[in-house]
């Protein structure tokens, strides 16, 4: 079965730099995708980015191409996201997501972490 856990989270600076790290207490994380979600207050949950299983093929929400880094480590069972030049409107909850295929539709998304909190102060 798949746990998913989000750590690293915080309040910084615009113009920072965070990363986000999610793990899977389960021995099946490499048989998965996984993406990156996030919601503000008040908004639609919204996509920021997956990774395929083997983490060969990534793909980004426009918002985030360019600032922001997805990646994984199936040997730790893990996936990050690297955050760079962050701004006001990346303040959200951040979620990771597994599931079967790469795809920025969360409704395709099976198993889903709690959430971390990254704020961005202006």
């Amino acid at each position: 079965q798949v746990q998913l856990v989000e750590s690293g989270g915080g309040l910084v600076q615009a113009g920072a730099s965070l990363t986000l790290s999610c793990a899977d207490s389960g021995r099946t994380f490499s048989s998965y995708a996984m993406g990156w979600f996030r919601q503000a207050p008040g908004k639609e949950r919204e996509f920021v980015a997956a990774i395929s299983l083997s983490g060969g093929n990534t793909i980004y929400a426009d918002s985030t191409k360019g600032r922001f880094t997805i990646a994984r480590d199936n040997a730790k069972s893990t996936v990050y996201l690297l955050m760079d030049s962050l701004n006001a409107e990346d303040t959200a909850v951040y979620y990771c997501a597994a599931g079967d295929a790469y795809t920025s539709d969360y409704t395709l998304y099976d198993y889903w972490g709690r959430g971390t909190q990254v704020t961005v102060s202006s």
